[in-house]
């Protein structure tokens, strides 16, 4: 998931942040008795309220919410009794808000993958001395699959399956549709569309291999159960692709960064670097000959940096503070001792924030000591002026980690607030996962794999339609396998039943369809990137569409 975020638009995120959380202070201290507490991810089932919609003023509604625990959300704010104690009497206020927090929590998801996981397996492949290749099918796939993977986590463990399923293959399907359709568009209609030439084997492999594994879910959906055995089989598969990978390119194949695009992101612009110019250290004087407007300007931008960096902060400072960060762009001993210090007690805070009251102590005080003794060890082995080069693998680890448990966070409120519209506007959470979910998880990669394509000659190109179907791949046999394994595992030695929907069916038969014609039609053109390509793919992927949209609407009507 390559993510890009303009300065205009992270300024409205970070402003929307703050509006939200203004208003949630004040309704909190206007209605004390109206509570967002943590709730169990273990309990949110939005169908066991389905008496909610019986009812008619959102009074009622509201104190059906408050005394029904199957209405309770997974996430840590109850969306439900946001959206029907505080918004009930003003609906449309109600939509703008949750809105508003799905655009902030799509960023939270997008920019901590992006700054922080991506930058830690990125550093941890060149460490352990990995080749491009096998980086790019392990620890960059993960990089760039990981919010589609742990969101799909997130939806199983807490009882909706459904979300998790269609997010994964509504994403591979935008993803090996869409973005390698509109790619074979621009690059076929440009002058330089002759030159351009795909790797045939290399696109041969990924996409019949694409193809096994979807089949493969097929016949699971089929049955509609697995066990633990089947599902870790089915995640196994991912280790033959990296076999695959591995054996072609030591055998010498032509092109060997399979997933180059998940390095060549563009990075956030970073507040800290922000501060620097906003408070420059050491900086020459204006010549004194420059124009006054210039001047005013200049002070003008000044301010306004400092403005932005100060707007920054909320949703910045708390990852900031919590994930080791060794880069160097980004080097701070400061915040590097701090993150060491204050990620076991975020850890224990977590910890506890699911557990009982009974041990809170406890664990909070066995994790004040392990912040103490790394925090005192990161004060003592680190320098001001550039990170560690030695022992630098705890620290990539303890980035790594600590990302993933942001993302993990993150992903868990969004699915949460996906279950929740769901509900609101009594729209499946399935047909919510296989738009909204998959579509917030997928724009990053049109951005970054279009952009390369066109401008990056051949090479760019081929990397481009390498990552559309390696990502993929990834996060349908991670994502969905590791979600597997944990549910099987979690009923072993039953079987655990698969929330299997009509419209998985016709997602998986829909995204072979457009595997097949890539791979009938790109061979027939001479591996060129071509425009009929491309319109075949969109054809394929807005026929599925209207058919679910038609679908949705008939049930609607009837309901």
């Amino acid at each position: 998931m390559a993510f890009v975020l303009s300065d205009n638009l992270k300024a409205f995120v970070n402003t929307s942040f703050l509006l939200l959380l203004c208003f949630f202070l004040t309704s909190h201290i206007r209605s004390p008795t109206t509570s967002f507490h943590v709730t169990s991810t273990q309990t949110a089932k939005p169908p066991g309220c389905a008496g909610l919609h019986k009812l008619k003023d959102h009074h009622s509604k509201c104190l059906y919410i408050k005394s029904h625990h199957p209405c309770l959300s997974q996430g840590y704010v109850n969306y439900l009794q946001l959206y029907y104690c505080l918004c009930g009497s003003h609906p449309p206020f109600g939509y703008v808000l949750l809105a508003l927090w799905l655009l902030i929590l799509f960023y939270l998801l997008g920019n901590t993958a992006s700054q922080y996981f991506c930058s830690s397996v990125e550093n941890l492949s060149r460490v352990l001395n990995l080749s491009p290749a096998i980086a790019g099918v392990t620890l960059l796939s993960l990089g760039n699959g990981s919010p589609d993977v742990l969101a799909s986590i997130v939806s199983f463990r807490s009882g909706s399956g459904e979300v998790g399923l269609s997010s994964v293959l509504g994403g591979a399907f935008f993803v090996s549709c869409v973005v390698v359709g509109i790619i074979n568009l621009c690059v076929g209609s440009s002058p330089r569309a002759a030159a351009v030439r795909i790797d045939r084997s290399s696109f041969i492999r990924d996409v019949c291999f694409f193809v096994v594994v979807l089949s493969s879910l097929f016949a699971i959906l089929l049955v509609g159960r697995i066990n633990i055995w089947g599902a870790m089989a089915f995640t196994s598969l991912y280790f033959v692709y990296v076999s695959i990978v591995s054996v072609t390119h030591f055998c010498g194949e032509k092109y060997e960064d399979l997933a180059m695009p998940i390095l060549e992101k563009e990075e956030l612009n970073d507040p800290v670097t922000a501060a620097k110019e906003a408070w420059p250290e050491g900086e020459e004087e204006e010549p004194q000959d420059s124009a006054s407007s210039l001047m005013l300007n200049s002070t003008a931008s000044q301010y306004l940096k400092r403005f932005l960096y100060l707007m920054d902060m909320p949703l910045y400072l708390p990852r900031r503070l919590t994930i080791p960060d060794v880069s160097e762009e980004r080097w701070s001993r400061t915040y590097a001792v701090t993150s060491a210090t204050l990620a076991p007690i975020f850890v224990a805070a977590l910890w506890n924030s699911k557990r009982g009251s009974k041990e809170s102590f406890t664990i909070y005080l066995y994790g004040g000591l392990v912040g103490i003794v790394l925090g005192l060890i990161a004060l003592h082995t680190t320098m001001k002026e550039s990170p560690p080069k030695k022992f630098l693998f705890p620290w990539l680890a303890g980035g790594f980690l600590m990302s993933v448990l942001w993302t993990y966070i993150i992903a868990e409120e969004l699915v949460g607030l996906l279950v929740s519209l769901g509900f609101i506007f009594g729209v499946s959470p399935g047909i919510l996962g296989l738009t909204v979910l998959a579509w917030g998880n997928s724009i990053g990669d049109l951005i970054a794999n279009v952009a390369m394509a066109t401008s990056g000659g051949q090479d760019g190109a081929q990397i481009a339609m390498s990552g559309c179907y390696a990502g993929p791949i990834f996060n349908t046999l991670a994502g969905l396998g590791l979600s597997l394994v944990v549910s099987a595992w979690a009923v072993h030695p039953d079987s655990f039943v698969i929330p299997v929907a009509s419209a998985l069916f016709e997602i998986l038969g829909f995204m072979i369809g457009g595997l097949l014609w890539a791979l009938v039609m790109l061979p027939r053109k001479g591996m060129k990137l071509d425009k009929v390509v491309g319109v075949g793919l969109l054809v394929i992927y807005f026929c599925f569409l209207s058919l679910r949209l038609s679908q949705s609407l008939v049930l609607v009507q009837v309901v």
